[in-house]
């Protein structure tokens, strides 16, 4: 049985340990879970979605500020037709009903990913849940959607050969600093740690730009059963990595 998140002291707060101001999660292997149970993998994909309910509101309670999910990649296209229209319907249902709660617990939720090729009816509820929360102050939940980090960092990179053929920019002034700003994710800061579940240990095209400094998590757990005590763990484990960013540690000096 899984303990509910506040009948015990929260592991990333043991020992007084550093939270992650960003985590992202990779939400790997609904199919997985189901198949194990004789189940169809949209059964997975149903229960992954509570997954999400538990992991959005702790990492809220933790007083985490950003929460980025890879909801569907660009990729995700080629898996069988049914199984799409399912995740559709999920994320349609997850919209729809969790919108207003979202709002009420002062969450902002962010989409970043290609709007093409997305269904009209998906990506005006994408442009929905980002107006109703723009005004909230607490986590920011960032759905990646139809997200590939190889195509945004060349939608990036055209913008800034767009802006050099133009004339408005000299090839000498493109930066990392610049590229970043034309990012899905500008103004979001990198994400300190990123989880992934179901013992994978890739990051499939997942924020590669953004992951430059991230410490990773690789988690057994497939995501339907990845809990708030899971989350809180890989959150301690971050806790007690030494993050160096290219430079020595305390103890090197």
């Amino acid at each position: 049985m899984t303990a509910t998140p506040d009948a015990r002291a929260p592991a990333a707060a043991s020992g007084g340990a550093p939270l992650p101001r960003h985590v992202a999660i990779i939400m790997d292997g609904n199919g997985r879970w189901a198949k194990a149970r004789g189940l169809n993998r949209t059964d997975g994909h149903r229960r992954g979605v509570d997954t999400v309910r538990r992991v959005v509101r702790r990492a809220g309670e933790l007083g985490i500020g950003y929460l980025t999910l890879f909801s569907f990649s660009s990729e995700n296209w080629s898996r069988p037709a049914d199984e799409v229209s399912t995740l559709m319907m999920l994320l349609r249902f997850f919209i729809r009903s969790d919108l207003a709660d979202l709002k009420a617990r002062n969450v902002r939720v962010r989409i970043i990913g290609s709007r093409e090729g997305v269904p009209r009816d998906i990506a005006a509820l994408l442009d929905e849940a980002e107006m109703t929360t723009a005004g909230n102050t607490g986590l920011t939940l960032v759905v990646a959607f139809n997200y590939g980090a190889r195509q945004e960092i060349a939608r990036a990179a055209r913008e800034l050969a767009r802006r050099v053929a133009a004339g408005q920019l000299s090839a000498e002034a493109v930066t990392p600093e610049l590229l970043a700003t034309v990012l899905d994710t500008v103004g979001i800061p990198d994400p300190d740690l990123i989880i992934r579940t179901s013992g994978e240990q890739r990051l499939s095209n997942f924020l590669l730009w953004q992951a430059a400094y991230a410490e990773f998590v690789f988690v057994p757990l497939m995501w339907p059963d990845f809990d708030e005590r899971a989350f809180e763990d890989a959150i301690a484990t971050f806790g007690g990595r030494d993050r160096r960013f290219g430079g020595l540690s305390a103890g090197e000096r």
